[in-house]
């Protein structure tokens, strides 16, 4: 086997008026990430960790947020593309683990949906699939509770023949 790893990052400033969405899954709480899409933090990470794995063009390269085909969008269409360029390189996506970083909400309630629907967008059992929370301890824009960020890597692998 061909294994490959790929690292992805993202962060968003919370703000008035927007539902937060974090792995695909809404979170209940009074604000939500800014951005061009819908904003998900972690899907963004996921799907730059993706891309990266093969060598791919970033997020904001496929998906420029000046362009309003993308204004509003649900991210996981980010990610379906990513994994879709993954199989293109005949490569398939083994395992991936991410980290959210923010103070509030309280995310431990919703590790099951966000592995769920990762695990589903990915082709991979839930198993293989890492979601943790962490906070910063009142440091830096998460701490302060001006964002949230996220972190992904991913293990991508293709059989190799002798």
């Amino acid at each position: 086997m061909n294994y490959r790893v790929g690292l992805g990052f993202d962060a968003h400033r919370l703000v008035e008026g927007r539902d937060l969405m974090l792995g695909g899954v809404h979170i209940p709480y009074g604000r939500g990430l800014e951005g061009h899409s819908d904003g998900d933090a972690l899907l963004h990470a996921l799907t730059d960790a993706l891309l990266g794995a093969v060598g791919a063009p970033d997020i904001g390269s496929l998906f420029p947020p000046g362009d309003d085909r993308w204004k509003q969008a649900p991210s996981r269409l980010f990610v379906e593309k990513a994994v879709e360029t993954v199989g293109a390189k005949g490569y398939r996506v083994h395992q991936v683990d991410t980290v959210v970083i923010a103070e509030e909400p309280r995310l431990s309630g919703h590790f099951e949906a966000i592995r769920s629907n990762v695990a589903q967008l990915l082709s991979i059992s839930m198993d293989d699939v890492g979601v943790k929370a962490k906070t910063t301890e009142g440091m830096g824009f998460p701490g302060r509770r001006e964002g949230i960020a996220a972190q992904a890597i991913a293990l991508v692998a293709k059989r190799v023949t002798p």
